[in-house]
């Protein structure tokens, strides 16, 4: 079956929910192509939900890494959403934006031949703001109106309170809005969920369009590749869940919104990206890009992990009649366990310079909490866990093809730590952080420190911990990167537009020069958002 539209967009995750939803309520006719599957679940729905999932769900893709060699020969996942809203309708919802010197950072790299757009904070901020609608802030940096519901955390948790209490006791100020003015200090997150509720991109910007007939929303299709007509996308060849082939037309852009690491694989299959490695696949080239899966980014995330002295935290309270008395005490009264994402705290800080920019982001989780992995190194009983994120690392890995066949996952390689400037800031990260642990009132219900193994922490220690736990914060980006003319490596231009081919733009994490400091949920919406302005706008 063949259709026309104005516009095709290829993925609806954070960003393509977002750019499908805009162009849309503009009057444009748009296809919304998703591989994944329906958002509306009730484990995906309450916040806490994802964590009975994250081990093994249909509503995620798990990329199993190329052997890590700087990590022993490791082999780690990297999990990605397989479901309409990707990581925002899988994730633990912490609204994150980064700090006006990350989008500043993307004006300088750009500058170059901006042709007038503009990527510094005064250009994104109002794309975030317009989004957002937050429960307890407003003025200048926040929004209240917007469709993306943020709120502070239903529930917290007695151990997070401990975690924040004992950083407190370090010295490090207390931060109450980490989208605020400064990152900096200890506090606890906001969240995309409001009443128990996930606010998804896809339930804040799709499901209002369910009924318009401007939107033709079509689940379980996976896109093999962009049709390419002398430079130029007409279209895009997509299979549905029956094996059907289709092929759709689009008088207007076609979009790319299928991350960081799908998203240069439909490149690459359509025949753009660096022509060598393309032949060596039987792909003609149509644009020879050699960024395209290059420069993949990521949040290396090591977990400090302690058992308690007491019944504290989360352990147990998704099982047996724990989940029944939770369930009852959510439906009655609204309140309870359930209304907390499963981490309610965190921190900012540099280790090295008390007063810098944080070096480091740490999540405090009041349970025990690895990847699939790791999970039997650590025995499953009461404690917490605290990881500590490098929240600008310079490591970089890439994304290649594994062949031309579209059902492939493509060869994925993070290079997490890789840069022993990213290990130094880790390892100071982790020494700072098992102070906490030592630290009332925090070191009070500590009963052991279980990862790392062990008192030891010499730098020999902690870097061989390290390389044994690292893990992705979930966070790929950088692989589809914006760039001057100057720059050969630069897939995209500053609209998102992909250089040498017309109508064809990506819109997701991948298209940003470097990785912002915090979670990419906020910025992959902010994404999408300014890409359907650029398309409105005719840039």
């Amino acid at each position: 079956m063949t259709r026309s539209y104005d516009h095709i967009v290829v993925g609806g995750g954070a960003s393509g929910c977002v750019v499908a939803a805009r162009l849309v309520r503009a009057g444009r006719r748009v296809l919304l192509l998703e591989a994944g599957h329906s958002h509306r679940h009730p484990l995906l729905d309450m916040p806490p939900g994802i964590f009975k999932m994250i081990n093994g769900s249909k509503f995620m893709s798990y990329h199993r890494t190329e052997p890590q060699a700087h990590l022993d020969g490791r082999v780690h996942e990297i999990s990605q959403g397989n479901v309409l809203g990707g990581g925002t309708s899988v994730n633990a919802q912490v609204y994150m934006r980064g700090r006006p010197a990350d989008y500043d950072e993307w004006d300088e790299l750009l500058r170059g031949n901006n042709a007038g757009i503009r990527w510094n904070w005064q250009a994104v901020l109002p794309h975030f703001t317009g989004m957002e609608g937050n429960n307890r802030l407003g003025g200048e940096l926040h929004g209240t109106t917007g469709p993306l519901l943020v709120s502070d955390p239903g529930y917290i948790d007695d151990v997070s309170r401990w975690f924040v209490q004992a950083l407190q006791g370090l010295g490090l100020p207390y931060n109450h809005d980490f989208n605020g003015a400064s990152q900096r200090g200890v506090g606890f997150y906001q969240f995309t969920n409001r009443g128990g509720k996930r606010s998804s991109a896809a339930y804040a910007f799709i499901e209002p369009l369910l009924r318009d007939p401007r939107l033709t929303l079509r689940l379980n299709c996976a896109v093999s590749r962009v049709m390419i007509e002398n430079e130029r996308a007409r279209g895009v060849a997509y299979v549905d869940s029956s094996g059907t082939e289709h092929t759709a037309y689009a008088d207007g852009d076609v979009i790319i919104s299928s991350g960081a690491l799908i998203s240069p694989k439909l490149l690459m299959l359509s025949g753009v990206g660096p022509a060598d490695a393309l032949a060596q696949h039987g792909i003609a080239c149509t644009a020879d890009l050699p960024g395209v899966g290059e420069n993949l980014i990521d949040h290396p995330e090591v977990p400090i992990i302690a058992t308690t002295n007491g019944s504290y935290g989360y352990f147990k309270q998704g099982q047996g009649w724990r989940m029944v008395r939770n369930g009852l005490q959510f439906k009655l009264f609204g309140t309870g366990t359930i209304l907390s994402a499963g981490v309610e705290a965190g921190a900012f800080v540099n280790p090295a310079d008390p007063e810098g920019e944080p070096t480091i982001q740490a999540f405090c989780v009041p349970h025990v909490y690895l990847d699939r992995d790791i999970l039997t190194l650590v025995a499953n009983t009461y404690g917490l866990t605290v990881t500590t994120v490098v929240v600008k690392p310079k490591s970089r890995g890439f994304v290649k093809l594994r062949s031309a066949n579209p059902k492939d996952m493509p060869v994925v390689s993070p290079h997490l730590l890789a840069h022993p400037e990213d290990m130094k800031e880790m390892i100071s990260g982790q020494r700072y952080f098992l102070k906490a642990f030592r630290t009332k009132p925090l070191a009070d219900r500590v009963k052991a420190i279980a990862v790392p193994a062990g008192n030891e922490d010499s730098d020999e220690a902690l870097a061989k911990h390290c390389k044994r736990f690292v893990k992705t914060n979930y966070h790929p980006a950088g692989t589809c990167r914006m760039g001057p003319d100057s720059d050969r490596m630069a897939v995209l231009d500053a609209a998102m537009r992909v250089r040498g081919i017309d109508n064809l733009r990506v819109a997701d994490m991948s298209a940003c020069p470097n990785i912002n400091a915090g979670n990419t949920a906020a910025p992959a919406m902010m994404l999408g958002d300014r890409c359907a302005d650029f398309i409105l706008e005719a840039v």
